[in-house]
């Protein structure tokens, strides 16, 4: 019998104890789901979240795997007493959901959409936009939400750039590494999306002498972690005109407090973290068949560098 803890809140629990429970039941493996435990060293997988009740894993002696309903695992990567492997989840739904979000996005400045929703006022606004082809979009970060954002972007016939830390190829998308290669696709990028993981090198990343090299008047849509960028340089750029908007779906804190300047600034859109949702069917089946492999002795889908941070 395999016994796996959901670690997660309550209401975590409420939207995926059905649909993990049918997962589990397609491998055919005999396992015991729970919410609680008094006996954590008989635990051997925990389906972990951050905000969940699990902080100290210690008591967890026998533990072969956590496995993470998130895909950042910046709040966990550092805590000392998790020895085992650690999994980020790269779920289907997550993905598409990021897809539609960031495209829905890169086309609505692209296409100047705001200049008509917002300006119903009897003036007749005559703007006409370039063709994506000679728009350029530049994607930070290639991993599984990044690289699927720009193939989309690239289907849409955008010029798409595309950076990471390490030298990566994708289909239809120029891409650049490293710190040269950064400042060379912001000093050409009208649009910048942000999907980078946090760790020490990239906290920041977008700070005031960056958002200087970026072409006059470009945007910065970021759904990927709040302190990428340096608010307070951001805030002068949005002042400067330097950046025209910023569209942002994550934050230092969240919920992002009432009095903070992004909520007044008429170039900034806040969204409240809703960019992609792990959705809980197709996330489960990801756990599901993790569980099934380390049973098997195969590896573990979508382990984490720990010392990477990703």
């Amino acid at each position: 019998m395999i016994n796996i803890l959901f670690a997660a809140k309550p209401a975590n629990w409420v939207s995926y104890e059905a649909p993990l429970r049918r997962a589990l039941d397609d491998t055919g493996l005999a396992y015991n789901l729970c919410r609680e435990t008094t006996a954590p060293a008989s635990i051997d997988y925990l389906v972990y979240a951050p905000t969940g009740p699990v902080n100290d894993f210690t008591p967890f002696t026998n533990a072969k795997a956590v496995l993470g309903l998130w895909a950042g695992v910046e709040g966990i990567t550092g805590n000392e007493t998790l020895t085992v492997p650690l999994t980020r989840m790269v779920d289907e739904g997550l993905t598409e959901g990021m897809v539609e979000w960031v495209g829905g996005h890169t086309l609505r400045h692209h296409l100047g959409i705001d200049r008509h929703i917002l300006g119903q006022d009897g003036e007749w606004r005559d703007y006409v936009p370039p063709l994506a082809r000679d728009r350029t979009v530049a994607v930070l970060g290639l991993g599984e939400l990044g690289r699927a954002c720009a193939t989309a972007l690239s289907a849409l016939n955008f010029n798409v750039l595309g950076w990471s830390r390490r030298e990566k190829s994708i289909k239809g998308v120029t891409c650049h590494f490293g710190d040269d290669g950064l400042e060379q696709i912001l000093s050409q990028a009208e649009i910048v999306i942000t999907l980078l993981p946090l760790t020490a090198g990239t906290e920041n990343l977008l700070n005031a002498q960056r958002l200087s090299k970026m072409p006059r008047g470009a945007c910065i849509i970021n759904p990927g972690r709040g302190p990428l960028i340096d608010d307070d340089a951001l805030l002068k750029a949005l002042d400067t005109g330097q950046i025209s908007h910023a569209t942002l779906d994550v934050f230092r804190v969240e919920p992002l407090p009432k009095d903070h300047p992004y909520w007044a600034h008429p170039q900034v859109t806040v969204t409240p973290h809703i960019a992609s949702e792990t959705r809980p069917a197709s996330s489960s089946r990801v756990i599901a068949e993790n569980i099934r492999r380390s049973v098997s002795g195969e590896p573990l889908l979508h382990l984490v560098d720990r010392k990477a941070g990703y």
